[in-house]
């Protein structure tokens, strides 16, 4: 979906701002701080106002357990892998006295952007309205997270340089994100543009053309089969893609990851044939009922 890309590619450019804000000494922080409140609310907002509620309609069994095991993840990361920093700027040196512990901290982050990504494309694979509330939330603490990276890069020993590009990495996970699913959704947006236009055409032109349209009632049975299995099976995609992130060994991760390749060829190979279909459905009837036509 070009707009998931679109507003991801916007996110992913505001954790260079961030990482800018701390290269470049003339901005005002207090502008950081003002970001960071508001993004916080916003984001527990969207949470637990939107994206709880659409969880636990798609699954009742496993949203909870999902939910669980990314605030766990994000305690265990934050606290036992990178035990001390802050969502802003680093002001203890010491704690950073050696590069790994920095280095881990810019892994943390760009996990956590790039699940930022699959957030926003998988929220546009929902609904738009579902997608605009995950990328406000997303986006508005951005630049935060990337003043952040910069800042720890900065206290680990790194160059301005170096910690802006750390910054950078940060972008380039969000984008990663964002296109996991991005092709897909794309794909089958198309065709449920498709089938929406056929159908259209046969609600307005069966009461006075009931042999035209009943020319494309095998593509329109075709079609709709098309569109319903790409439904499905996007739908899986995104529960896989949601529980990628909790797989713990065992084979989950290559499943989950086969789950999503299968969407994928899926909407490569049979989706695309929905425009085809559909425009048999609305300008078949002219060559099917033609003279001659054997």
């Amino acid at each position: 979906m070009k707009l998931s890309l679109i507003l991801g590619a916007i996110a992913a450019l505001a954790d260079v701002f961030g990482g800018l804000v701390l290269v470049r000494r003339t901005w005002e922080k207090r502008y950081l701080r003002y970001f960071v409140a508001l993004g916080a609310g916003f984001m527990m907002a969207a949470a637990f106002l939107e994206m709880l509620p659409e969880s636990f309609r798609l699954s009742m069994e496993w949203a909870p357990v999902m939910v669980l095991a990314g605030y766990c993840a994000i305690h265990l990361l934050e606290h036992t892998i990178t035990p001390h920093f802050h969502f802003g700027e680093e002001t203890h040196q010491d704690e950073f006295i050696t590069r790994h512990t920095g280095n881990s901290v810019l892994l943390g982050l760009a996990v956590h952007a790039l699940f930022d990504g699959v957030a926003i494309g998988s929220g546009f694979v929902l609904s738009n309205w579902l997608g605009w509330v995950i990328f406000l939330a997303v986006f508005l603490h951005k630049i935060p997270e990337g003043f952040t990276v910069a800042s720890v890069m900065v206290a680990s020993g790194r160059s301005r340089t170096r910690a802006f590009y750390s910054a950078v990495l940060l972008a380039a996970a969000t984008l990663a994100g964002v296109e996991k699913l991005a092709r897909s959704a794309a794909a089958f947006s198309e065709s449920l543009d498709a089938l929406e236009h056929a159908i259209r055409y046969v609600v307005e032109n069966y009461a006075t053309d009931i042999r035209g349209v009943s020319v494309g009632a095998v593509p329109m049975l075709k079609l709709f089969g098309i569109v319903a299995g790409g439904w499905q099976l996007l739908r899986s995609a995104l529960i896989a893609q949601q529980r990628l992130g909790s797989s713990s060994g065992n084979g989950a991760a290559a499943f989950y990851e086969a789950k999503i390749s299968t969407a994928q060829f899926y909407a490569d190979y049979v989706l695309s044939q929905s425009a085809g279909l559909a425009h048999s459905i609305v300008h078949g009837a002219r060559g099917a009922l033609a003279e001659g036509v054997l």
